[in-house]
This record gives C-alpha cells, sequence and structure tokens, in this order.
C-alpha cells in the first residue's frame, strides 16, 4: 500500500534520492510504503520526476535530505513539489530535515543575498503549503515561508541518550559559542548540568577558519558536552574541544543534529581531543563519512511523529514539551 487512507483522508509519502534510506524508515513506522517515482538526471545534468501512480486529492509529504551537491537535490524537490501540485495533490508538505542555506539568514554585508528566504520562496511557488525541518540553524527562517513551519527538535533524543550514556559522570555542557548559548542552556537544564561558554572569534576573510579566545565555565576533571545544531567541517567543533582538554577536560563528547561532515571533517573529529561525536540521520552518513567513536541516531521516529500529527489535524508542538 503506498497510500494511506484514514476515512476521508489520503497520505501520500514521496521520497527524493538523497536519502531514500530514510524516507523508507519513515514509511515504515507509519504503516505504509513510498509512492513509485521514476527519477533520473539528463546528460546536461537536468532532472526528470514522475510519480507512477495517481496522487489526486491526497496529503503529500516530500521527503528530501540536503547533502553535497545540494543544489541538486534541492531542484529534485521543486520538481517533485511541482508535479505534485500538477497532479492536483491537496495539500503538499516539504520535508526537509537538514534545512538548505539555513546559514544564510541574513546579510553580513552589503549586496548579499537572504539565500534561505529564497529557498522557501522557491517552496512556495513550487506548490508547498507547509515545510517541516529539523533544528533550524536560525528560528527566524520560520518567518520566512507564507504558511505553517513545523520546526522539530533533536535535542531530546540526543540528550537522552548522552544522559543514558554518561550521566553517571560530572557532566557540564559547553556551547562553542555565542550564538549556541540559548540551546546549550536547554540541554543543560535536561541533564541537570552547569553550562560553559567558548567565546570564539571567526577570520572574516578565510571560511571556517576559527580562534577560540576565551572559556567561561568550570570544565577541568568533567565530561564536557560540546553541543551545536551542525558540524560541517569540523573546525569550530575541533578548535572548541581542544580548548577543553587543555582545560583540564576529563572527556569531550561532541552533539550535533546534522553531520554534513565536508572534508577534512572525518580527519578533524578523529582527533584524540574529541572522545565521541553523536549526530542524527537528517543527512546520510556514507561509509566514507564514517569512523570509531561516531554514533548516529535515526531521526525518523521524529519525522513520523510529526507526519502523524499533521496528517491528523493535531498538534506538533505537544511532541516538544516545554518547547516556547
Amino acid at each position: 500500500m503506498t497510500i494511506k487512507t484514514t476515512g476521508e483522508k489520503r497520505l501520500a509519502l514521496v521520497s527524493g534520492r538523497a536519502h531514500q534510506g530514510l524516507a523508507e524508515e519513515v514509511a515504515t513506522l507509519l504503516g505504509t510504503a513510498l509512492v513509485p517515482t521514476t527519477a533520473y538526471d539528463f546528460a546536461n545534468g537536468e532532472t526528470f520526476v514522475r510519480f507512477e501512480e495517481s496522487v489526486r486529492g491526497v496529503d503529500a509529504f516530500v521527503i528530501q535530505a540536503h547533502p553535497a551537491p545540494i543544489n541538486h537535490w534541492l531542484m529534485e524537490q521543486l520538481l517533485m513539489v511541482d508535479a505534485l501540485k500538477r497532479a492536483s495533490a491537496k495539500r503538499i508538505t516539504v520535508v526537509a530535515p537538514f534545512f538548505p542555506y539555513a546559514r544564510q539568514d541574513k546579510k553580513h554585508k552589503g549586496r548579499e543575498p537572504i539565500s534561505a528566504r529564497l529557498v522557501t520562496d522557491l517552496y512556495k511557488a513550487a506548490g508547498a503549503n507547509r515545510v517541516m525541518s529539523v533544528d533550524l540553524h536560525s528560528p527566524q527562517i520560520q518567518g520566512f515561508f507564507d504558511g505553517p513551519v513545523d520546526h522539530l527538535w533533536a535535542l531530546p533524543m540526543l540528550a537522552d541518550y548522552v544522559k543514558e550514556k554518561w550521566g553517571h559522570e560530572e557532566l557540564t555542557v559547553v556551547s562553542p559559542d555565542s550564538g549556541r548559548v540559548r540551546v546549550a542552556d536547554i540541554w543543560a537544564d535536561r541533564l541537570g548540568a552547569p553550562l560553559a561558554i567558548i567565546h570564539k572569534r571567526r577570520d572574516p576573510n578565510v571560511p571556517n577558519k576559527v580562534s577560540v579566545h576565551e572559556l567561561v565555565g568550570e570544565v577541568e576533571g568533567r565530561t564536557c558536552v560540546l553541543v551545536d545544531d551542525m558540524i560541517d567541517t569540523g573546525g569550530t567543533i575541533v578548535a572548541a574541544a581542544k580548548a577543553l582538554k587543555e582545560n583540564g577536560a576529563k572527556r569531550v563528547i561532541v552533539a550535533a543534529t546534522h553531520a554534513v561532515f565536508s572534508s577534512p571533517a572525518v580527519e578533524r573529529l578523529s582527533d584524540e581531543s574529541v572522545d565521541a561525536v553523536v549526530v542524527t540521520n537528517t543527512l546520510p552518513i556514507t561509509p566514507d563519512k564514517e569512523f570509531a567513536s561516531l554514533t548516529v541516531l535515526s531521526i525518523a521516529p521524529l519525522i513520523a511523529k510529526a507526519i502523524t500529527a499533521v496528517f491528523g489535524d493535531d498538534s506538533v508542538t505537544s511532541l516538544f514539551p516545554g518547547q516556547s
């Protein structure tokens, strides 16, 4: 069964090619199957998509991850949304666990785009009625889309895993920069641990170049949980981990939602300053991105619960008690 029917409502789950394993796991949890889809690329790089059964009147959810090459997978998702709209789907929800271009959510200097806003406009123009994502880099992105945005949190799942694994040790939650303090504070409350903050300064002329300047908080002899929303090249995280070890930290656990892992992230995260890395599978973890200290938690149960809530016109916020 590829289209799930409840009363008069019909749910259709559609997946792009970037991370079909995640979509299939979500489909299994929902008790359905992915809509059969043909998708391929022409010789010049153009993408073609077609659904192999009727989607007229369905409540459609289009799941697509956005690893590299991000533009390719974004375009594929836009084409799927457009195809659903033209095939008379009743409602279309974009499910983008790792929201594309989320870091470009404002202008830092003149003559720059606000790329995250452009992406939401593209989703709307293609025919999306709703957007669902996990741990947006900036909450303000919710206001860019002209329609409902379901902002899911991986924090409870990650924090519960950390608590189960290392909760018997003296923990300190560490924010790698001032911009992550609010989220780190929620981590600290959930783990019942104190908070430390690393003040960093980026070189404006060198992307991904970070210098650690000051550590505020008690970390000596403690297990430090270094939290962030994503790990790209690993520069920020590893610089912070080294600073923690230099200040006497017993162990450094890195926890992040989105494992972008652009080169040389794997090499950096394998450094002796990092004892363990815990991430989710919002992005596919290919074999070349795996390493000994890595643990990957599945985000599929959270996405399946959110889709169930949206399909049933229930509250998605109720999935996250205490979320403001």
